[in-house]
């Protein structure tokens, strides 16, 4: 099997892996709030990849002057993004959060342009003002309340976060493990997050956390989503150039409506529709314009 073939595989099984996460988060976020929420997954998920780096006798020295960089990472994509988004997809639907964030190729564009010194082309700049138009469409429609267009809002800012910390990610020097810098960016989320969320363990419903669905969320964002849909999306772009591997984010979205409507019942409008097919307009210029 060559390494495209090989490339394609992972990267479409992370983005599915990350569609189904907001189907998980929107269950589990109901027993656990997403400051609590975000700090569990990235513990669990520090632990998991701690036990695979050390396993795989990997390399834990970082030079002084890329710390800055991590710890950019750690805070923007790993904690600020993530707490942004299950509070979205919290306020919202598990279709809105997978889609609005699929914006996120779009996004990088623009901060590749003023961090990386990119140029932005016509298209470029064409495809962030379709993406744009699409998620007004999708948050402002009249038909969905006060508090799912707050969800659509959280959920915009997790996408922008998001794309700057992939962005910031070009920084880091190829030559570091991807476990490693991946287990010390969810460190620092963990060490940002402990003054918040430790005077609020002790209200969490232990009874309800250790249900069956909720435990085994947890461990599906820990271990799965973060953990291992991490290393297969960074694994995967190592065999594959990086705008092609940008196209494989579109099975997230498709993943997590699917599974919105099969398992949550939740609905489709027209609005959406027509906010979606903006959305995946303006990404895939930015892909095929790469």
């Amino acid at each position: 099997m060559s390494n495209k073939v090989v490339g394609a595989l992972f990267l479409s099984l992370a983005a599915s892996i990350w569609g189904a996460m907001y189907v998980v988060v929107k269950v589990v976020v109901d027993v656990v709030p997403p400051l609590e929420l975000v700090w569990i997954r990235y513990v669990i998920a520090v632990i998991a990849l701690s036990i695979i780096g050390i396993s795989l006798k990997q390399s834990w020295k970082i030079a002084k002057k890329d710390w800055l960089i991590i710890f950019l990472v750690g805070l923007i994509g790993n904690t600020i993004s993530i707490v942004t988004q299950e509070t979205g997809t919290m306020l919202s639907t598990a279709q809105m959060g997978a889609i609005i964030t699929a914006t996120t190729p779009a996004f990088m564009v623009l901060f590749a342009r003023f961090i990386l010194k990119e140029k932005i082309t016509f298209k470029k700049s064409f495809s962030i003002l379709l993406a744009t138009i699409g998620v007004v469409i999708i948050v402002g429609n009249g038909q969905i309340d006060v508090t799912q267009q707050l969800g659509g809002l959280s959920l915009l800012i997790a996408a922008l976060t998001w794309a700057l910390m992939s962005v910031f990610v070009k920084k880091i020097p190829s030559h570091y493990s991807q476990i490693v810098v991946t287990t010390y960016s969810s460190m620092i989320a963990v060490v940002l997050l402990t003054p918040f969320v430790l005077p609020k363990l002790n209200a969490l419903d232990l009874s309800s956390i250790l249900d069956p669905t909720i435990s085994g969320g947890l461990l599906y964002l820990g271990i799965v989503s973060t953990a291992g849909g991490f290393l297969l999306w960074n694994k995967g772009l190592q065999l594959l150039n990086a705008s092609s591997g940008g196209l494989f984010f579109f099975f997230q979205p498709i993943v997590g409506t699917f599974l919105g409507w099969l398992l949550l019942g939740e609905t489709i409008g027209i609005s959406f529709w027509l906010g979606t097919i903006l959305i995946f307009n303006g990404v895939f210029i930015v892909i095929k314009d790469e």
